[in-house]
């Protein structure tokens, strides 16, 4: 099997309601990139990646320039091994994880359709029926964030990241996280999320009014080294999220203290390929992961669910159903959300059919 075409898309995606985050950040309408890799046996590959704007050092609009500086190592490559491939790319193109994860995706898309395998069997067997899902509340007033919480607990939902910071005051953020944990009772897991946004003095003090709740601390500040300040003068446990991104890094926060948990993103590492190895690593520094990505449709929601359902038993925190929080539908047969939970498709490959008509025309093509 051999590449023998490309073919990008850009779709815009809006979410079904503004994502405020801290310093300014916004989520509403955003960019999302499609890529389909044709070969001479007929098999198609896709995949995509939304990296939103101020999150990752990745640029949106960058995507069809680096698969267009990509597409003389990608035209005639064989996706079989997967990884063999993109070390090729990776030596001809050094960074653009963005940009590598949705070519990487496309090729383990390939691989399962042509073994006739879903991607939750290559990728190291199925360990679960499904998955818990955690549901993200935009940072708003703290009583219709609580609103939010309940519509969503009464919907399954047990897992509950709390976004912080969109005022900049402490004390707003300790009633969020107050007022979200008295809306779902005891026992749901909630954690508060700065998205790097916080400086120490607020996330300390902000952590300290809740340190009597059951609550987690996601990512409040820049580098690991405060995030771990923040832990130690808060006692609450810790995610990392941005501060993760290679396997030096889930090292470096595991030796700091602050890997309790760690969001495992698609878009971050560069693939299916570089996450399967941190979720290696991690498994064996015992953290719990995040199985998703930065944001996007049903591909990529596709390609998170296979992971996390592949992710070994007592390792798997959640995973996140991207596709539910934006429209439109890229693959309309995507799994939904029930009860809390969501199952990977089981077709062979990501097991989703993108929508021709939503794609429109490609904005690149190369053969």
């Amino acid at each position: 099997m051999k590449v023998t075409g490309i073919s990008l898309w850009s779709v815009d995606l809006t979410s079904h309601e503004t994502y405020y985050m801290a310093e300014g950040k916004t989520c509403d309408t955003v960019k999302s990139h499609v890529l389909c890799l044709d070969t001479d046996t007929g098999l198609t590959g896709w995949g995509e990646v939304c990296p939103i704007p101020h999150y990752l050092p990745a640029f949106a609009d960058g995507v069809p320039s680096a698969i267009a500086e990509m597409a003389p190592k990608i035209l005639c490559i064989s996706p079989f091994g997967v990884d063999a491939p993109m070390r090729k790319l990776d030596g001809y193109l050094q960074g653009h994880l963005h940009a590598k994860s949705i070519v990487d995706m496309a090729f383990w898309d390939l691989f399962g359709k042509a073994t006739g395998q879903p991607l939750y069997t290559l990728l190291g067997g199925r360990t679960r029926a499904d998955m818990p899902l955690y549901h993200s509340i935009t940072c708003i007033a703290p009583d219709d964030m609580a609103r939010i919480a309940r519509d969503a607990y009464a919907s399954g939902i047990r897992q509950f990241q709390v976004k912080l910071g969109a005022d900049a005051d402490w004390q707003a953020d300790a009633e969020r996280l107050s007022k979200v944990r008295e809306a779902v009772g005891h026992g749901p897991l909630v954690y508060g999320d700065w998205n790097c946004g916080a400086t120490k003095l607020h996330a300390t003090r902000t952590g300290r009014a809740v340190a009597h709740l059951d609550v987690m601390l996601e990512q409040p500040c820049k580098t690991l080294e405060d995030c771990a300040a923040v832990r130690q003068a808060t006692g609450l446990p810790m995610k990392i999220d941005e501060g993760a991104y290679d396997l030096g890094s889930l090292m470096h926060a595991h030796k700091l203290g602050v890997l309790d948990a760690v969001a495992l993103k698609l878009s971050k590492f560069g693939g299916l390929s570089a996450m399967r190895r941190a979720r290696d690593l991690t498994v064996h520094l015992g953290a719990e992961i995040c199985a998703e990505c930065t944001w996007g449709s049903d591909i990529v929601t596709a390609a998170s669910l296979h992971f996390a359902a592949s992710t070994p038993h007592g390792a798997l925190l959640n995973t996140c159903d991207l596709s539910s929080y934006v429209s439109p539908r890229i693959a309309p047969d995507c799994p939904t959300r029930k009860d809390g939970r969501i199952a990977p498709p089981d077709g062979p490959g990501l097991g989703v059919t993108p929508d021709m008509d939503t794609l429109g025309t490609p904005i690149l093509e190369l053969a």
